[in-house]
C-alpha cells in the first residue's frame, strides 16, 4: 500500500519536473505536440497489439485451451493504454514497455509465474488438498465413511413397495 502512495505522490512531481525540463530545452508547444503525438501513436499501438491478443486467445479457446497469457497481456494493455495517453514522458516509456511485443510476453511471463505460485500456495494452505493432483474429482462422493471404512452391499426393500431396489 505504501508502494502505491509513493508512486502516486512521486511519479506526478517526476513528470512535471521532465516536462519542464524539455520543454526548456525544445519549447513549451513542442513538448505539447510531442506528449499528444506519443498519446496517437500509444493509442494506436495498443489498439493493434489488443487486437492480435484477442485473436490469439479466440483460437486458443477454441482448441480448448485456457488462455492465461493473454488474458495477463490483455491486462497489460490496458495499463499500456491508460500510461500512453497519460501526459508524460515517463508513463510513456512505461507504457511502450507494456505494448511493444516481446518485452509484454516477457513481463506477461513473469506476472503468470507469480499469480500462479500465489494462487498455488494459497489454495494449498485453505484447502488442505494437493493442487497438483489431477485425478481427484471434486463432485465425486466420498468411497469410504468417517471412519475409513468402505462399505458395499446390496439390500431388498422388504416393505413390499419395490422388489427391485438394489444399491451398489
Amino acid at each position: 500500500m505504501r508502494v502505491l502512495f509513493l508512486l502516486f505522490a512521486i511519479m506526478p512531481i517526476i513528470e512535471i519536473a521532465l516536462l519542464v525540463q524539455v520543454g526548456g530545452m525544445i519549447g513549451g508547444w513542442n513538448t505539447i505536440a510531442l506528449v499528444i503525438l506519443s498519446a496517437l501513436i500509444g493509442s494506436y499501438l495498443v489498439r493493434r497489439e489488443g487486437l492480435a491478443t484477442l485473436q490469439t486467445a479466440q483460437s486458443k479457446m477454441q482448441r480448448n485451451e485456457i488462455p492465461g497469457d493473454e488474458l495477463v497481456q490483455g491486462l497489460m494493455l490496458v495499463v499500456a493504454g491508460v500510461l500512453l495517453v497519460t501526459p508524460g514522458f515517463v508513463t510513456d516509456i512505461l507504457g511502450l514497455l507494456f505494448v511493444i511485443p516481446g518485452s509484454r510476453q516477457y513481463l506477461a511471463r513473469n506476472i503468470s509465474k507469480h499469480l500462479k505460485a500465489r494462487v498455488v500456495t494459497s489454495s494449498t494452505f485453505t484447502s488442505g488438498q494437493n493442487p497438483f493432483n489431477q485425478h481427484s474429482d471434486p463432485f465425486s462422493r466420498p468411497d469410504r465413511d468417517e471412519n475409513g471404512d468402505i462399505i458395499e452391499g446390496e439390500y431388498t426393500d422388504k416393505s413390499g413397495q419395490d422388489d427391485n431396489n438394489r444399491l451398489r
